[in-house]
């Protein structure tokens, strides 16, 4: 049985407000809940945002907690937002995605999996922004962001996710992760914490994939400890095939940290249109032993890896127009990533799986955005 998710309204008390108190008009809390509410409409940026508390008169103001009757333009959202501490709300934000997967648990049995994985801020990045790629964590089960680490290019992606690591509950939990972030270290740093690492090997591991790939190419020798999955999908115009054989032969003979399997994926693809056919082979090893994890639910993790493009990186640069956004100052790139990534939790959280038609619904309805933050009307 689900539990009760604490409102926003209770957790954005928690950030620290940065600001002197002399010249300070609009409480923080007020300011963003102003944000949530208006992005939970489909607002974008920091300007539309101003807009939005323009939009509905006083009494809506009040509820969100502001003081005075005119809200905030948007030259006072950019200050606050320039000023706030990335990490802190960061971290605010990802302790209660946390408090939403307890609250909404998986069904008994089933591990929890997070899939690390990096994203440009396109627009910011083009304006000379200081941290215009985020490295994050995201909920397979519930598309929740856990937590992000701000890196001025991919090339600092392996050295953050230490720190990002660092901040994640780990202990009984899958992390997924493409070939960028292969590593013994990170392997190690996983399975020292209680966790389960599935990770794809490519040619920054070459030893690692040597013998892996010889292994498949000889496969009468050790025939008894492969076990296979096979998924068909059928859709956009193509037929994907996906064959996972998985195989302990490797156990006691490879020096990787923890390893229980090695696998390797066949994916045949056909286009409908032309008949063309396109095939790929990779590799992965993993921590988990067979009776955890079969050879389908090695399959199926590989597979929902990708929920972090689907559910996350892709529905915020359509629907929230990330990518085209440009601001570049102090904290404000990733403040309002991780306001665009809470308010996808909020409304996954609340069951909403078509996130533009639940934000057209917000926009019709805006009294609805502020319950959905926790902010009845007042009687």
């Amino acid at each position: 049985m689900s539990k009760p998710i604490r409102p926003l309204v209770e957790v954005v008390a928690e950030i620290p407000d940065v600001r002197q108190s002399r010249g300070k008009r609009h409480p923080l809390p007020a300011v963003l809940l102003l944000s949530f509410a208006a992005m939970l409409c489909g607002y974008r940026s920091y300007a539309a945002i101003a807009e939005w508390g323009r939009n509905y008169g006083p009494e809506l103001l009040r509820r969100l907690g502001f003081t005075r009757a005119t809200p905030p333009c948007a030259a006072t959202l950019y200050l606050i937002f320039k000023r706030l501490d990335a990490r802190v709300v960061d971290a605010t934000l990802g302790a209660w995605a946390e408090e939403v997967l307890a609250a909404l648990p998986a069904p008994e049995g089933a591990p929890e999996a997070i899939a690390l994985d990096g994203k440009t801020l396109r627009g910011s990045r083009k304006q000379g922004a200081p941290g215009a790629h985020l490295l994050s964590a995201l909920s397979h089960r519930l598309g929740l962001t856990l937590g992000q680490e701000a890196i001025p290019t991919k090339k600092g992606e392996q050295t953050a996710l230490y720190t990002l690591l660092d901040s994640l509950l780990i202990e009984g939990r899958v992390l997924t992760m493409d070939s960028l972030h292969t590593s013994r270290r990170v392997a190690r740093t996983i399975a020292q914490r209680g966790g389960y690492y599935v990770m794809v090997v490519k040619d920054n591991q070459p030893q690692l994939r040597e013998d892996i790939a010889t292994l498949f190419a000889e496969p009468e020798m050790v025939q008894d400890t492969f076990t296979r999955a096979e998924t068909l999908q059928s859709g956009h115009g193509r037929v994907e095939r996906r064959r996972l054989t998985a195989s302990t032969a490797l156990v006691g003979f490879s020096t990787w940290p923890a390893l229980q399997q090695v696998f390797q994926i066949e994916r045949k693809v056909i286009t409908k249109a032309t008949g063309e056919c396109r095939h790929e082979t990779v590799y992965g090893v993993t921590n988990l032993r067979t009776p955890q994890a079969s050879a389908a639910a090695l399959l199926q993790h590989v597979q929902h890896h990708w929920v972090i493009e689907t559910k996350s990186h892709w529905v915020r640069d359509v629907t929230f127009d990330e990518d085209r956004s440009q601001v570049r100052t102090g904290a404000i790139p990733q403040v309002l990533a991780t306001l665009r990534c809470a308010t996808l939790g909020i409304l996954r959280a609340h069951g909403a799986t078509n996130i533009a038609a639940a934000c057209r619904r917000y926009a019709a309805q805006p009294w609805a955005a502020l319950a959905l933050l926790g902010l009845a009307p007042e009687n």
